[in-house]
């Protein structure tokens, strides 16, 4: 029992995990493909703080200093071609897309709906995102090859009864203007595919009366995990507000990792409820073996040896234990990622989505290690303590 007790419970933990870490790669990848990893936005105007400070009794001496947290942003970035250039010099820098964005009314034959309007140019907006791979109908070429043309959301086409080749009324800014739908995208996050219209950045700056400048640039870099590191740097290298997706999907991470911890520790309760069998199991075997242990006591088996001898019981189930469960996790996760599960909202997927990673395994092992040690210690040292002549006079406890 206490052996597929651990199996079951290695197993467990494993698939729990992987399935957590599939979603949690699958919401990064998401969050990566359609707002990127860095998002460069206001420029930053530091706020200077006077201060007057006494040298000697009738004299004194003036100075500023900078307060980091009293920072001031003007909305906007007015220059995005030498932001792009002075960041580009970023070893981790991969590609950057100037974005202008703005609130927008659309109208079709049926309907009205509000939006926004995303201003992009196609090739360096490719490059920084995944909407070309998350077009669903239509083609990122009849986008590029129509100046007046638009790509929407999947759930905001299907809200006002348009599809591809349809043609809509935009209005922003106290003007309005006829647009024809090239594609459609699904991203998956229902807030995106409901509210957001790409558009040619010089239709989106004629239609938002924006002549020059941008609302933000995004950036992708080579290593993502690199990328707070990196705003840091391009905060201090622009002088514009940069924001990570990190610090952007705070609360999304934390909660993934509280789901991490959580399923970590609901699983293991299998493996501590093995541990409590083998204990009472091995503390049995003592108490029934106390003779045996006294005849080996008196042939010159010390304490440590008898002890050793309960300890490596428990190390043979362990060891049989961790491998079989290690097999099965594997077995598990494998054949959970070939089960439908349709789901949207924060991210699309038809099936499950594991990532295992060795890693698990290691957290999985060391659990059993530490919780099976634990199990066997009263035990074997209660074995040890024996002593032959209070066995033999029926004294031992």
């Amino acid at each position: 029992m206490s052996l597929a007790g651990i199996v079951f419970g290695v197993g467990f933990f494993i698939s729990t995990q992987a399935q957590l870490s599939g979603y949690q790669e699958l919401f990064i990848e998401t969050i990566l493909g359609t707002d990127g990893a860095i998002r460069i936005e206001d420029r930053i105007q530091d706020a200077n703080v006077f201060v007057a400070a006494s040298t000697t009794k009738n004299t004194s001496t003036n100075f500023f200093i900078t307060d980091k947290n009293n920072r001031r942003f003007v909305e906007g970035i007015e220059h995005p071609d030498n932001v792009i250039e002075a960041i580009s010099e970023l070893e981790n820098f991969e590609a950057a897309s100037p974005v202008i964005k703005g609130s927008i009314q659309l109208q079709s034959p049926l309907r009205k709906d509000n939006g926004q309007v995303y201003g992009i140019m196609v090739d360096e907006h490719i490059a920084v995102s995944a909407l070309e791979d998350q077009i669903q109908l239509g083609s990122i070429e009849d986008f590029r090859g129509a100046p007046t043309g638009i790509i929407m959301g999947h759930k905001m086409a299907a809200r006002l009864d348009v599809t591809v080749g349809d043609s809509i009324i935009i209005r922003a800014v106290d003007q309005q203007r006829r647009y024809r739908i090239t594609a459609i995208f699904e991203t998956g996050v229902s807030d995106i595919d409901k509210t957001r219209v790409f558009m040619h950045l010089s239709a989106a700056r004629s239609l938002l009366k924006k002549p020059h400048g941008v609302s933000f640039i995004q950036v992708s870099i080579y290593d993502r995990d690199h990328a707070m590191v990196d705003a840091e740097a391009i905060e201090r290298v622009a002088k514009h507000f940069s924001a990570p997706w990190q610090e952007r999907e705070k609360s999304w991470m934390q909660l993934f990792k509280t789901l991490q911890i959580s399923a970590a520790i609901t699983v293991s309760t299998i493996i501590i409820i093995s541990g409590l069998g083998m204990f009472s199991t091995l503390f049995m075997i003592v108490m029934d073996k106390t003779r045996e242990i006294a005849i080996l006591r008196s042939m010159g088996y010390t304490r440590n040896d008898i002890s050793n001898i309960f300890l490596w019981q428990g190390v043979i189930v362990l060891i049989c234990g961790t491998i079989l469960g290690c097999g099965m996790g594997y077995l598990i996760t494998f054949a959970i990622s070939y089960l439908p599960m349709p789901l949207s909202g924060i991210f699309a997927t038809e099936y499950f989505v594991v990532n295992s990673t060795a890693w698990h395994y290691v957290q999985a092992v060391i659990a059993a290690i530490i919780i099976v040690m634990i199990a066997c210690f009263a035990p074997s040292r209660k074995a040890g303590k024996l002593v032959p002549g209070d066995v033999i006079r029926g004294t031992a406890a």
